[in-house]
């Protein structure tokens, strides 16, 4: 398939893009490629993508049948302010209850909004001990451990208390922690990752 077969557009990830290709610590070769679209400071056009490998070509058709990434047609670059600062502003718009954490390695609370700090912190070490269960489950072969997992207090199981969204960022892990009703399907979710890849390509120059 020729360049000259596709209009020039910039290509992003979707939410469901983000959640596919960050969910694990180790990314296929799929992963990767799809990855790879964020990891600069602004989006790729789509013939400059395909043209760094091959194999992006014939991935194309498939990612976007899949809904992974989107058509952009104008510049876009990556959230450019200091990490905590973006964190708190932002992520409230993953939750029907505007009631987020974020969770790093070891249960550290890098951001939070809507929970106060207590509820934060002891979430966010709640989250890291559900990520080191799901690792543990996927070394004895249960691959399902991987996925979101929600807490539900209400018997019918209709809407969640609490749901963890692990996630990775260059073998990092993080965990969403949200509150009542989980809104993926968000810009919020791409900008947040985003935002994270380049702060961490920043500090590794640094």
């Amino acid at each position: 398939m020729s360049n000259e077969a596709f209009p020039l557009f910039n290509i992003a990830l979707t939410p469901a893009g983000v959640l596919y290709a960050f969910s694990q610590k180790v990314p296929d070769a799929t992963q990767a490629k799809l990855q790879s679209i964020l990891s600069a400071k602004a989006l790729p056009r789509v013939d400059v993508w395909m043209y760094k490998e091959t194999a992006h070509e014939a991935l194309l058709d498939h990612v976007f049948s899949a809904g992974w990434i989107q058509r952009v047609h104008r510049d876009l670059t990556a959230p450019d302010v200091k990490l905590d600062e973006f964190l708190s502003h932002v992520i409230a718009g993953l939750s029907g209850e505007r009631r987020v954490a974020l969770a790093s390695t070891g249960g550290f609370c890098i951001g939070h909004s809507g929970y106060s700090l207590e509820e934060a912190e002891a979430l966010c070490v709640a989250a890291a001990d559900f990520t080191e269960f799901a690792e543990r489950q996927r070394s004895r072969g249960w691959q399902g451990a991987s996925r979101m997992a929600s807490f539900h207090e209400d018997v019918t199981m209709l809407m969640p208390t609490t749901s963890f969204v692990p996630f990775w960022v260059d073998g990092n892990d993080y965990c969403l922690v949200i509150a009542g009703e989980p809104l993926l399907n968000n810009p919020v979710l791409v900008e947040l990752v985003w935002g994270i890849q380049t702060a961490g390509s920043v500090f590794k120059k640094s």
